[in-house]
């Protein structure tokens, strides 16, 4: 269809989770902590990192960085769903929504790749620990960032064009609450072959890059491991991965079974769940899991809280 013949939409309207007044005052209130969880334990992380000198290593560098896509993304996401929770108008503006869509989707490709990185870091620390601070320099810690969100930018910029040029004659209401690209394409009147293949191709090419950097970097890591002579040598070492490997693992699986699942078990209903777990839930997770079981977090903040209870 040309583009002339479209009639043009200034706005969507978000459908959101449920219309049961019972039911969103409830997910109203989870989520509203969901999302004050998400902002104190990410902004108090990168805070720690950046005041505590003993936290200025690249593991901690790439940290506080999963720390602000995990706060970028679930930003876009978070302030909208809980307003249209108890908004009666839940119209959302044709270029707010693309504006949404491109702030998701870069930081969600950028934590893609910055997981990958830090599987590289972990191998570096694991197989040369006297060398790791040369190697992983604060320039390459930088290039290596930089690359990331470079990655994230323009995968995002392209998904956001292709989706936003194309027709939306028929309906406005989005069956999501934010603007997802496959909840969009279902309202397209344009054919949407070309959008399917891009998403599937350079998500496909992604997260190719994402597994194939873990399980090298893994499999280096283990042979790095087994040359470690004593047991409890082994032990630690291999236990600075348990918090990557548990994130990596929550937030991989859910990616992979979120587009890589059969079309025809495609549903709506589910894409929502499954959107609520990778967009707010693991943005939560992800702090409390490397501080909980990181040793040098914990000492950090109680020397932090030990400054303020002296001053």
């Amino acid at each position: 269809m040309e583009r002339k013949n479209c009639s043009s939409v200034s706005e969507f309207f978000l459908l959101g989770i449920s219309n049961d007044p019972g039911v969103k005052v409830t997910l109203f209130i989870t989520f509203l902590i969901v999302y004050l969880i998400i902002l104190v334990a990410n902004l108090g992380m990168i805070i720690l990192i950046r005041t505590d000198s003993h936290l200025h290593t690249p593991m901690y560098f790439f940290l506080s960085h999963l720390s602000f896509s995990d706060l970028c993304y679930s930003t876009a996401i978070g302030p909208r769903m809980l307003a249209d929770f108890i908004a009666k108008n839940k119209s959302i503006p044709f270029h707010g929504c693309a504006l949404q869509w491109l702030v998701f989707c870069t930081f969600v490709d950028s934590e893609c790749l910055l997981l990958t990185v830090m599987a590289f870091d972990r191998y570096k620390a694991i197989s040369n620990p006297l060398l790791y601070t040369a190697n992983m320099s604060t320039r390459v810690c930088s290039l290596l960032m930089a690359g990331v969100y470079l990655v994230g930018i323009v995968d995002a910029s392209v998904n956001t064009i292709l989706t936003f040029r194309l027709c939306f004659c028929g309906s406005s209401e989005i069956n999501h609450f934010f603007c997802d690209v496959l909840p969009l394409l279902l309202l397209s009147c344009s054919d949407t072959q070309v959008n399917e293949l891009v998403i599937f191709t350079i998500f496909g090419f992604i997260e190719l890059i994402t597994l194939s950097g873990l399980c090298v970097s893994y499999c280096y890591i283990i042979l790095a491991v087994i040359k470690i002579h004593s047991a409890e040598g082994r032990f630690k070492a291999f236990s600075t991965c348990t918090s990557h490997l548990t994130a990596v693992a929550i937030f991989q699986g859910t990616l992979l079974f979120m587009y890589f699942r059969p079309s025809s078990s495609y549903s709506l209903d589910q894409d929502k769940i499954i959107s609520l777990f990778y967009s707010l839930v693991i943005p939560m997770l992800n702090p409390l899991i490397y501080s909980l079981r990181n040793k040098d977090v914990k000492e950090a903040l109680k020397n932090l809280k030990s400054k303020k209870w002296f001053h």
